[in-house]
């Protein structure tokens, strides 16, 4: 019981030296926000693209088409031509034949392209295949996949070869080197919420030499002196944190109204959220534990100098 009475204390001492001095706590407290909102906004992003990427389609797949002077019949019996590559690649493949009538059907359904696609008057897309692997192949399968993609590029009565699952890829890796840049700048800004917290614990010590003095001659030890302060490194990274948090709820709901209305000419319900109850707490750790080694390191400099 002695122990929670010493940190209630500690506590307490923390929070009368914050009202004290309460314009310099709210500056602080802005500064190390202002260090955090982008982070946490960063990750609020990737966290809702995140899913976005996954629900793509990320098996390759090949779309092949021939030229519009190909016959019907060329156009059907290049499906064997392409089993035939895809099997000197080793490779299973499934090929689907897509006739240039049902792409001009699939066209004319779309929204607002029917009466366009009737005013050209003669069809204008080619015969074409998709070529898909399988079964889900590993590394070497879709490097083989893109290889057999340039083959079917020299046959002949073939116009265009495309790869479909390329920028997918490069959408992942994308992603990926945005979520190290962001790791690599939350570490950069953590070390700028470290240096305010050293710097306002130091400022805190100096302006009460006097009172440390006193208290250790009258047999205070160093964790009794520094515990207040930790207190307030703490507070500082708390209520920082839950600061910058609430700057990247605003800016969420101010974003959510034009990114639904663009969402929604796509098909879509797409909205941004916020992050979840366990990422937010872990958050709040974060920058909690920022603010404690904050003082930590400070006071370990201070507190040496205080005789």
């Amino acid at each position: 019981m002695n122990w929670l009475r010493e940190h209630r204390l500690a506590l307490r001492s923390a929070l009368a030296r914050l009202r004290a001095a309460p314009g310099s706590f709210v500056f602080n407290v802005l500064v190390i926000a202002l260090a955090l909102v982008l982070p946490l906004a960063g990750l609020t992003l990737l966290d809702n693209l995140r899913p976005v990427s996954r629900e793509l389609a990320v098996e390759p797949e090949i779309s092949v088409f021939l030229s519009t002077d190909a016959t019907r019949e060329r156009a059907q019996a290049m499906s064997d031509e392409l089993y035939a590559a895809a099997k000197s690649a080793g490779l299973a493949v499934k090929v689907e034949f897509i006739s240039r009538e049902k792409a001009l059907d699939g066209l004319k359904a779309r929204a607002g392209l029917n009466e366009v696609v009737t005013a050209l008057g003669t069809n204008p897309l080619p015969d074409a295949y998709v070529v898909r692997l399988a079964s889900r192949g590993d590394a070497t399968a879709s490097k083989r996949f893109e290889q057999l993609a340039d083959s079917y590029r020299r046959l002949a009565a073939v116009e265009t070869v495309q790869l479909d699952a390329a920028w997918v890829r490069r959408l992942a890796a994308l992603m990926q080197l945005a979520e190290i840049a962001l790791w690599l700048l939350a570490a950069a800004l953590a070390g700028v919420v470290l240096a305010v917290v050293f710097n306002t614990i130091r400022l805190q010590v100096i302006t009460q030499t006097e009172e440390i003095a006193v208290a250790r001659l009258l047999g205070a030890t160093d964790s009794f002196v520094s515990r207040p302060f930790y207190y307030m490194g703490g507070l500082l990274g708390l209520c920082a944190g839950a600061l910058a948090l609430a700057g990247v709820l605003g800016a969420l709901a101010l974003l959510n109204t034009p990114v639904g209305e663009l969402a929604r000419l796509y098909g879509s319900s797409f909205r941004l959220a916020p992050l979840d109850t366990r990422s937010t707490a872990l958050l709040l750790l974060a920058s909690t534990g920022l603010g404690v080694t904050g003082a930590l390191l400070s006071l370990w400099r201070a507190l040496r100098r205080v005789g």
